[in-house]
């Protein structure tokens, strides 16, 4: 019970004391792992779970496409901003078709973007040194 607690507070806390770019990758390890689990769900047959999962990964590229600003960050922005949008596309219609072909076509896109994102963090952190 302590155990679970004290996890839960660590866990509060990082959130609320994370910076802007340490969230962006919270973000983007959570859709991995939300795909992940509705990708296994649909292999389940457990479609209530799936569509839950697949949800979340969905809102969590609805967020990161409503904080991009595409005006301020060039054609790099416009182009992820492309990818975000195919993401969020693919897994809708595998989310209503219940296709673990499109999830995997999916997840590697979206390991791909918190492959970008942790590198350009890594690098902005060592600029800030």
């Amino acid at each position: 019970m302590y155990t679970a607690n004290a996890y839960n507070a660590y866990k509060t806390n990082s959130i609320n004391y994370a910076s802007k770019e340490q969230l962006l990758l919270m973000l983007v390890d959570g859709a991995v792992k939300f795909v992940k689990i509705g990708r296994q769900a649909i292999v389940d047959k457990n479609i209530k779970e799936a569509h839950e999962n697949i949800i979340k990964a969905e809102n969590i590229f609805y967020e990161l496409m409503a904080t991009l600003d595409v005006s301020k960050a060039g054609d790099w922005g416009q182009s992820l901003m492309s990818v975000y949008d195919f993401i969020v596309r693919r897994l809708v219609y595998a989310n209503i078709k219940k296709d673990v072909k499109i999830i995997d076509e999916v997840i590697p896109l979206i390991e791909n973007v918190k492959d970008a994102w942790n590198k350009a963090y890594k690098v902005s952190v060592g600029m800030n040194k």
